[in-house]
């Protein structure tokens, strides 16, 4: 893995340095990331399947994709370019909710992150990168709430962590 640097933030999302990814993982220290949920017309949830290779939770289910923003990079441009980066999709994206999680990876890894959660709407198929993503498909929210009660082995935590919220945030997003 290359040496990338993230923000690092105080619990209001303010700034406060910049490290390496890993080493900011392996610490466990709050900072910036931005996590994207792309749903089609039909209300389905384009799920990520990460790299096998990836330095944590490679093979598990995830949202449609996820990052950090670079040091002096706006969240937003952080989101998108991430989408482009990880499943070949460019897209209009809509900032949702913000929220706090300090969930342990295994390996002596923590997600400790201040997350920013976009949504978009959009019918394209994705072309992911397979150092990125092995796999992908579309779901409904109660086939995937399903799946995490019966299988939560076959996700990543900051996704069981967050998805509590999405449906809701959802109905919301398409009643504007």
């Amino acid at each position: 893995m290359s040496a990338i640097e993230v923000i690092l933030v105080d619990r209001h999302d303010r700034p406060t340095g910049r490290m390496e990814k890993l080493e900011v993982h392996e610490k466990g220290l709050l900072h910036r990331a931005v996590t994207v949920y792309v749903f089609n017309s039909r209300h389905q949830l384009l799920l990520q399947q990460r790299a096998s290779g990836k330095y944590h939770c490679g093979g598990l289910w995830s949202n449609t994709t996820c990052g950090h923003p670079f040091p002096q990079e706006l969240t937003q441009h952080a989101a998108e370019r991430r989408l482009q980066e990880e499943m070949g999709m460019c897209l209009k994206l809509h900032p949702v909710f913000e929220l706090s999680y300090n969930l342990p990876m295994g390996n002596g890894l923590t997600e400790h992150e201040y997350g920013h959660v976009y949504f978009a709407l959009s019918d394209a198929l994705p072309t992911p990168d397979p150092a990125e993503a092995d796999g992908w498909r579309y779901a409904s929210l109660a086939a995937i709430q399903q799946e995490m009660q019966d299988h939560p082995q076959r996700f990543t935590p900051w996704f069981l962590h967050t998805f509590s919220r999405i449906p809701a945030a959802f109905k919301a997003f398409t009643a504007q």
